[in-house]
């Protein structure tokens, strides 16, 4: 007796259903100002920088896992663990490096939006990065969590623009494949600068913070739903979010559980795969377009995309201009919603996209202020993207510290239960923190 066919559709739902925080964490990386970064390696020194995008990818995916089972294993986000393990000093600390970063962050990206848009329609580009940021803002603040994100699992798809960028151009793909595994690099400060960049804005602080949240999200979710089905089995309503326990702790080890953290290892992978195919594309189609016509200086992922025009054609512009409004569409929210859960989690205030903004007021008011306070530095005059570079080096350097506190608490049998981290996730999360520490001393000791 055969086993009857799985229809393609259904195949099709239920892998799209697997993805969920990790591909939106993967993709809201490659935001305007990750463009930028990246579209600054290629002009900058060609196909030389391919290879910094091929070694991070299995040491993002494999500290981003770690992230993400800490949030759905403990039940709590990554600030609220800190706070329950580590001084409070440290905490603070952690978190308004991240809130600092991440506004400075999103100001370059709603810029990097307004400025895509005026050289794609015309107009004043200030104006459409203050509409850009209250659109994200409203959607954010107004949107139940299953809308969000499915909203933003669709806007994943902008990314695909930058694949479609590379097959527009005249690529030397054996110079490509040449450079990629024997690159040629000085140790010098400058490339060291852009490398720790690169690293800074591919395995930032927060998207750890934000997978984390999400799979605590969808952990207290999923319980919801599961409760209402037992008191309410023919109720339609949907279930909102219930409050965590003070200790949610691990969930009990069986079928349910286990699914769940395949579920996470699979999304996670994809995410940051996709993520890194992204900013290899980047690097590539800059390189070779940019740097092969000796155009070596990118300030902005909107002035990349300008100098493409007469480069790579009008195609090749319109699909980069607007991969920038899309990203940043994407990435805005996740880089003020990451900051809002740090700073609510830490102050120990109720947090949660899927409640309405009457039932967590502060933490929607912190999503507001980090939004609006992004928008804002763009009329102050302070050089939004020449603090976003070095907010991506300053990403690198916080990250190590939070990364060896994810560690220890990943590997913490009295934080994690029977769930803490093995052998290789282990080697490869302890890896991907001293590949870090490596670059960010390097760096420091060419200053």
């Amino acid at each position: 007796m055969t086993t009857p066919e799985v229809p393609a559709a259904p195949r099709a739902a239920a892998s799209e259903r697997r993805l969920g925080p990790g591909l939106v964490t993967g993709a809201a990386d490659d935001d305007p100002s990750g463009i930028a970064t990246y579209s600054q390696a290629g002009a900058g020194f060609g196909y030389h920088m391919l290879w910094t995008v091929v070694l991070t990818l299995p040491l993002m995916a494999a500290i981003q896992l770690v992230s993400a089972r800490l949030g759905y294993v403990t039940g709590h986000g990554l600030a609220a663990n800190i706070r329950r393990v580590f001084p409070r000093p440290l905490l603070w600390a952690v978190v308004a490096l991240l809130l600092l970063a991440n506004t400075f962050n999103i100001a370059a990206d709603v810029a990097a939006m307004g400025e895509a848009l005026a050289l794609l329609i015309g107009g004043p580009a200030q104006l459409y990065a203050v509409l850009f940021g209250l659109a994200c803002l409203g959607l954010e603040v107004f949107l139940s969590y299953a809308t969000y994100v499915r909203y933003l699992k669709w806007l994943t798809l902008a990314l695909l623009s930058y694949v479609a960028v590379v097959f527009t151009v005249r690529v030397p793909w054996g110079t490509v494949l040449h450079d990629l595994l024997l690159p040629h690099l000085g140790i010098g400060h400058e490339t060291l600068f852009i490398v720790v960049a690169v690293f800074g804005t591919t395995i930032s602080p927060y998207l750890f913070f934000w997978q984390a949240a999400e799979e605590m999200e969808d952990r207290h979710a999923g319980a919801a739903r599961r409760a209402s089905a037992r008191t309410a089995p023919a109720t339609a309503s949907t279930p909102t979010a219930a409050d965590p326990p003070p200790d949610a702790g691990p969930p009990p080890f069986g079928p349910e559980a286990r699914r769940e953290l395949r579920r996470i290892r699979w999304d996670t992978w994809v995410g940051m795969a996709f993520s890194n195919l992204v900013a290899f594309f980047i690097i590539l189609s800059t390189a070779a377009t940019l740097h092969a016509s000796g155009l070596t200086e990118i300030s902005t992922a909107a002035e990349a995309a300008e100098a493409l025009r007469p480069l790579g054609g009008p195609l090749t512009f319109l699909l980069f201009a607007l991969g920038i409004v899309g990203t940043g569409l994407l990435a805005v929210p996740v880089l003020a919603g990451s900051a809002a859960y740090a700073v609510a989690e830490t102050l120990d205030w109720r947090e949660g996209l899927d409640y309405r903004l009457g039932e967590a007021p502060k933490f929607y008011g912190l999503i507001a202020l980090a939004t609006v306070g992004g928008v804002a530095i763009n009329f102050t005059g302070v050089d939004a993207i020449r603090a976003l570079l070095w907010s991506a080096v300053l990403n690198g350097v916080v990250a190590v510290p939070i990364m060896v506190v994810m560690m220890r608490l990943a590997c913490d049998a009295t934080v994690m239960g029977s769930y803490v981290l093995r052998r290789p996730l282990r080697w490869l999360g302890w890896l991907a923190t001293a590949v870090m520490a490596l670059a960010v001393v390097a760096m420091l000791a060419t200053l």
